[in-house]
């Protein structure tokens, strides 16, 4: 599962809006509904706060990846944004989320969110990437450094 197949340039935003949490999944849901990934606007954001009362998503080191598994959505996509003055996601070690992925899959998608976020958290727990994403300055950067370290896993 690559990321760089679910997360399109239309998909990033470098500086998110949103001063709250609910905002920012409000304005990287409406992302994903521009880009045609959903049937429903409000039925997916209904999705993402079901999963936010089951605990955070907010995993910490300044990263966040809110989630929603729904009939709402058309097809499986990531929307990333990022906050320089951070986000309150209540993260489990108390860090304000600056680097916020989004994903949608549909219902019919088995275990392809869980697949996803694995990917991700295997990406995001490496500081050089976070690191990149952070300084990067614009969704060129962002998807290179995607691509990169997509292609470092790949092997030669």
């Amino acid at each position: 599962m690559r990321i760089q197949d679910l997360l399109t340039r239309d998909l990033i935003c470098m500086n998110l809006q949103g001063s709250t949490k609910g905002e920012v999944i409000r304005e990287l849901a409406e992302m994903l509904d521009s880009a045609g990934k959903l049937n429903s606007l409000e039925g997916y954001i209904a999705a993402v706060y079901e999963r936010e009362a089951l605990g955070s998503t907010g995993v910490g080191l300044g990263v966040a990846i809110p989630h929603g598994k729904s009939a709402a959505v058309r097809e499986p996509g990531v929307a990333f944004g990022k906050s320089i003055k951070g986000i309150d996601f209540q993260s489990i070690d108390g860090t304000p989320a600056h680097l916020i992925f989004m994903i949608a899959v549909p219902d019919s998608a088995d275990d392809q969110h869980l697949r996803i976020l694995a990917t991700l958290s295997r990406m995001l727990i490496h500081e050089d990437f976070r690191k990149a994403l952070m300084a990067a300055r614009s969704a060129e950067d962002v998807f290179a450094a995607i691509q990169a370290k997509e292609a470092e896993w790949a092997g030669p």
